[in-house]
């Protein structure tokens, strides 16, 4: 069985590698939650923040293309290169490893859900969330509100 796309990366990283993005992450919470000023600044930074799929796909390109132009102007064994980045990808896609990864833990990437956290605990600290009131009887309305809720 194939794990779940929040938790595939977590699972085939060395427990020491996620403990230490779990601490930076409640660290960066922290910060703000004993009143650093600028949420706002910091959930801009999260937006612009490399996950691991960007990551990788940027990895696994950059060497696959290099390949491929080694492969078409030096010697066509190069084109190994690119068919490992190729089968490097699919068993990420499927299992959430591939051999880039516990690099990327240990230089601190995280998964979109991982840095999803800190920007939803940023958001409840900043007081986003207090005045979502629901409709009794309107569930389109109520899913529009927190869909914008969750949007701030």
């Amino acid at each position: 069985m194939l794990p779940a796309t929040t938790e595939r990366v977590p699972l085939h990283t060395p427990e020491r590698y996620n403990e230490a993005i779990r601490r930076q992450t409640e660290d960066n919470v922290a910060r703000y939650a004993a009143g650093a000023n600028d949420i706002t600044r910091r959930l801009v930074e999260l937006d612009r923040e490399w996950d691991m799929e960007r990551t990788l796909e940027a990895n696994a390109s950059a060497l696959a293309l290099t390949g491929v132009a080694l492969g078409a102007l030096v010697d066509r064994r190069c084109l190994v290169l690119p068919a490992l980045m190729c089968g490097f990808l699919f068993q990420h896609a499927l299992q959430g490893w591939c051999p880039p990864v516990p690099l990327f833990r240990r230089l601190g990437f995280r998964t979109a859900s991982e840095i999803a956290h800190e920007r939803y605990a940023l958001k409840a600290l900043r007081g986003d969330f207090r005045n979502f009131d629901r409709e009794v009887g309107d569930g389109r309305a109520d899913a529009r509100r927190a869909v914008e809720a969750a949007r701030r």
